[in-house]
């Protein structure tokens, strides 16, 4: 069943043509991620399609009676209600029962409102979709349902805006980067709640686990045309390489036609046939063919970096509080040369503030931070790049020189530097307050990494860059010979550049991890006991139970040692690649080398220990 029809629609600002002649359908049950370079028109698009903005041409038709949902980046709701009124000013018919239930639960003396109302909540089934709305608002962390939306903070009304949408129930639902403002926690939750909910979806989003996992039709908007993949993100990526190839192909064999079409009309006369004025313009469309190119420069990111000495980076005994709220406490770490940690963990354990400190944004209570002396920080902070009123593209980057250091004792001028960000001469002299969001990120980038820094300290750096520059981005940072600490809430983005967490668990307590994030869950998986529920409520607390799996045969001790060995034989192999990775690396020297020997054959030892109590517990289970 279609429910959107989008015709030949176009837009531009001024000269600038984002798309022309779009057309493409959306329905019933279709989960579409749409993919596109920042500055190249995804949010006008989105826009459009959502009835938020209007196209320079062509109409979108939808289906009579849909009811559609629009999460937008920046949220229009009301600040003067509290939670829970935002959500029971919803159309939702179930919910306005719930409301009225709730309202009669208050007033115990109207014992004929409170019959009413209960009968209302048998009659539409609204006890189910009761517990629905509150494990909800509890996985979204949005408990205190007296706050007024005024009083929250933005990622607080993203995610309230999502709750809202969700519980609204509609038929289709246009999102507009929907993981940014989530944990990853909420991100690995709502990607579950996707999947197995009947909801029609067309988003933008740049996490590829969510692409992955979610959707099942990617279209992507490239120079200026929609291109349409019937999969996931895997499959868009392995069909995407062979449509790129098959227009390489077309292009050469029309390069060879062309050649010999040209040479046949410099050959004829001026009196021409009705059939060789055929041939001509047949002419026309070849040379348009033969001349196509591929637009697709990528970002080059080649900057130089300042030389890091011995002492790098300490951190001793380090406390921090705010009131009862604990984010550090008696936290100590010795940071080594080429060092790629990744930090994660619920929002409000102290994630930004422990980078803040490290950078002096933020006294510690306790303890203390000493820097080496050859460090340079270059810190991509959330707040972005601070916007001068009137200040074009170009002069942000002449504030640091007009020309810029490289590798190998070269040097760029500032025009070309911008070049190798994707910002064209022209683009160059446009206000800064005119760029997309994803290209202010872009153009924020280029700052930090133009000062040469040794030690990059990245919080949240994936929101709003597009996935071409996500790409060239980590590939940057896998060659980045520094030290490497970035916080962000892009599974796909960590698996590919950390190999080591700092896990915030609240309350001061930060888990120290061998791996990167994948790693991680995997450990937590096969670590963390069945959960069973304690009652219905959702925000009732857990309590869990030893039997992780049905281990007939072990007796109780027995199976928590056999569940304590997987734990120990997986970070046991995460520290053998490690150290077989620095000798790879062919770095270490003299006494380094023996005592890397010594601590790989230790842990070789445990290895096969472990493994030979784990056959001995495995014969058990079978039996």
């Amino acid at each position: 069943m279609n429910y959107v029809s989008v015709e030949n629609i176009a837009k531009a600002f001024g000269e600038r043509i984002l798309f022309e002649n779009i057309s493409f359908g959306i329905n019933e049950g279709q989960k579409v991620g749409f993919v596109a370079k920042n500055g190249t028109g995804k949010t006008s698009l989105l826009n459009i399609i959502a009835g938020d903005e209007e196209p320079d041409s062509g109409q979108v038709v939808y289906r009579k009676n849909l009811k559609v949902a629009f999460l937008s980046q920046e949220p229009n709701l009301d600040p003067n209600l509290t939670i829970e009124q935002t959500i029971f000013a919803s159309d939702n018919e179930t919910l306005q029962i719930i409301n009225a239930y709730e309202k009669a639960l208050q007033n115990p003396d109207d014992a004929e409102s409170y019959q009413k109302a209960f009968e209302q909540m048998d009659a539409f089934n609204a006890w189910d979709f009761e517990t629905q709305y509150k494990q909800i608002l509890f996985k979204l962390k949005l408990d205190n349902l007296t706050k007024k939306v005024g009083d929250l903070s933005g990622g607080q009304k993203k995610r309230l805006a999502l709750a809202n949408i969700l519980l609204s129930k509609p038929d289709l639902l246009y999102l507009d980067e929907p993981t940014n403002h989530l944990d990853l926690e909420m991100i690995e939750w709502l990607e579950e709640y996707f999947a197995k909910e009947n909801f029609t979806l067309f988003m933008v989003t740049h996490d590829r686990y969510f692409l992955e996992n979610v959707c099942n039709e990617i279209v992507e908007l490239e120079n200026g045309k929609l291109y349409s993949y019937k999969g996931n993100y895997a499959y868009y990526l392995n069909n995407k390489e062979a449509r790129i190839a098959n227009e390489q192909i077309a292009t050469d064999k029309a390069k060879q036609l062309y050649k010999k079409e040209l040479d046949w009309m410099r050959r004829q006369p001026k009196a021409r046939t009705t059939k060789s004025k055929s041939r001509i313009d047949d002419f026309f469309e070849i040379k348009e063919r033969a001349h196509k190119r591929r637009n697709d420069h990528q970002v080059q990111l080649e900057i130089n970096m300042e030389r890091l000495g011995s002492k790098i980076l300490e951190i001793h005994k380090v406390s921090k509080r705010f009131e009862d709220l604990v984010l550090l406490d008696q936290f100590e770490y010795v940071f080594k040369k080429g060092e790629r940690i990744g930090i994660i963990g619920k929002n409000g354990t102290g994630k930004s503030t422990f980078l803040n400190m490290i950078t002096g944004g933020v006294t510690p209570d306790q303890g203390k931070i000493v820097t080496g002396d050859t460090v340079k920080f270059g810190y991509y902070t959330q707040r972005g790049i601070t916007i001068k009123e009137g200040q074009k593209v170009i002069e942000v980057i002449r504030e640091f020189g007009d020309y810029i250091p490289l590798k190998k004792g070269r040097q760029i001028s500032a025009q070309q530097l911008l070049e190798r960000f994707l910002f064209d001469r022209k683009k160059q002299y446009d206000f800064v307050e005119k760029l997309s969001g994803g290209e202010r990120k872009r153009l924020y980038l280029c700052t930090v990494l133009i000062q040469n820094p040794n030690f990059l300290i990245l919080d949240e750096p994936t929101n709003d860059l597009d996935i071409v520059t996500l790409n060239v981005l980590e590939n940057f940072l896998l060659d980045f010979p520094g030290c490497l600490l970035v916080v962000s809430h892009d599974r796909y983005f960590m698996d590919k550049i950390v190999d080591h967490l700092f896990v915030f668990q609240g309350n001061g307590i930060i888990q120290d991890f061998p791996g990167n994030y994948t790693d991680y869950r995997i450990y937590e998986n096969s670590s963390t006991p069945t959960e069973v529920s304690k009652s219905e409520n959702s925000e009732s607390k857990t309590k869990k139970t030893w039997k992780k799996d049905n281990k007939a045969g072990l007796s109780y001790n027995e199976q928590k040692e056999f569940n304590r060995i997987e734990r120990d034989l997986k970070k046991l192999e995460i520290e053998k690649k490690d150290i077989e990775s620095l000798f790879a690396q062919g770095t270490l020297e003299g006494d380094q080398i023996n005592e890397e020997s010594q601590k790989l054959q230790q842990i070789i030892d445990k290895i096969e220990e472990n493994e030979m109590r784990w056959f001995e517990l495995s014969e058990k289970i079978e039996e």
